[in-house]
């Protein structure tokens, strides 16, 4: 009983130990490991930060639907539907070599829409964690 208890605990602390998903790449090699990983989920604080380290070249992907869009969006963001039967075409026009940061309300679609970006070739795609739900929470503004 104790052998099974004990065996259960270090199993799941080797799971936990895997899923953090938020990491800082500062080195090339550590930036090269993210981007074979492909999908980064990071908190708004660390968005804004990547999106701010990147500069005006940032590709900013809202995947609302247009009406969400219009009640309020990120800066310079781009908004592709997810829901557009035209997504896929829509979202190969970004440069597949650069990081793309997506969001969406509150974080399921813009993880749909990682995965499609990296079925597609996308090298490195930053997906907000909450959306710009957890965005607004944070206190950050929209336009």
């Amino acid at each position: 009983m104790i052998r099974t208890l004990l065996l259960i605990m270090i199993t799941t602390s080797l799971s936990l130990a895997g899923c953090n998903t938020t990491t800082n790449p500062s080195t090339e090699e550590e930036k090269q490991a993210v981007q074979s990983a492909g999908i980064e989920r990071v908190s708004s604080d660390k968005f804004e930060k990547m999106i701010l380290r990147h500069g005006e070249a940032v590709q900013l992907l809202d995947v609302r639907t247009p009406e969400e869009y219009a009640g309020g969006c990120l800066e310079n963001a781009r908004n592709i539907d997810y829901y557009d039967p035209d997504f896929k075409n829509k979202v190969a026009e970004l440069k597949k070599d650069e990081p793309v940061f997506i969001y969406c309300a509150v974080g399921g679609r813009s993880a749909a829409a990682a995965k499609v970006l990296q079925e597609q070739g996308f090298t490195w795609v930053i997906d907000l964690a909450g959306g710009i739900t957890d965005w607004k929470r944070s206190g950050r503004s929209v336009k």
